[in-house]
């Protein structure tokens, strides 16, 4: 077989190959102005939010992962994420380290909700004093634990209700802006 039958014969199976799999193409969907429109008006905000130090931000992206999967009511996601936001603190935050944990060994969904909120009452203080750019929501639920109450941290102002998930999703309010 000569040199460059070879080669042709190499080109045509790769041809072949490339073209008939499907499975490797990107669907280029292009959107009308009209559905870029109604989709940005869907879709919440996302935060720029920096803090002074990487691990406060680090604490603040597991504490919003923890608020959405108790948004979601799913517990084992809820307590794998407690676990990773309780490996942020060294010993000087005992206190924040010790409520994650709390919310990590949970049982239930309502005992990581109990923890949830009083880790956010705890650590309210260590991330607003440590924003350093951006804008983040204190937000309240009146009819949490009996009617008690209790706050949450967001970076986006509309409610995603982490006391009640998808029974009451949009059950509550922003009561105090922090922006720097």
């Amino acid at each position: 077989m000569n040199k460059s039958y070879g080669s042709l014969i190499t080109l045509g199976i790769f041809l072949v190959t490339a073209c008939s799999t499907d499975q490797n193409r990107q669907n280029a969907e292009v959107n009308t102005p009209e559905e870029v429109k109604k989709e940005q008006a869907s879709t919440a905000d996302i935060a720029d939010v920096r803090f002074i130090d990487g691990m406060t931000g680090k604490a603040f992206h597991n504490y919003l992962q923890l608020q959405i999967a108790l948004f979601n009511s799913d517990l084992d996601e809820a307590k794998k994420v407690a676990g990773n936001l309780s490996e942020t603190f060294t010993g000087e935050r005992a206190n924040l380290k010790n409520l994650a944990d709390q919310m990590a060994e949970a049982d239930d969904l309502e005992k990581v909700r109990a923890a949830f909120s009083a880790f956010t009452n705890e650590a309210e203080p260590f991330f607003t004093d440590a924003l350093s750019k951006g804008t983040i929501y204190k937000q309240y639920c009146p009819m949490a634990f009996n009617n008690q109450g209790a706050y949450w941290i967001a970076d986006v102002k509309p409610i995603s209700n982490p006391y009640f998930g998808d029974r009451m999703a949009k059950c509550g309010k922003t009561v105090e802006t922090i922006s720097k």
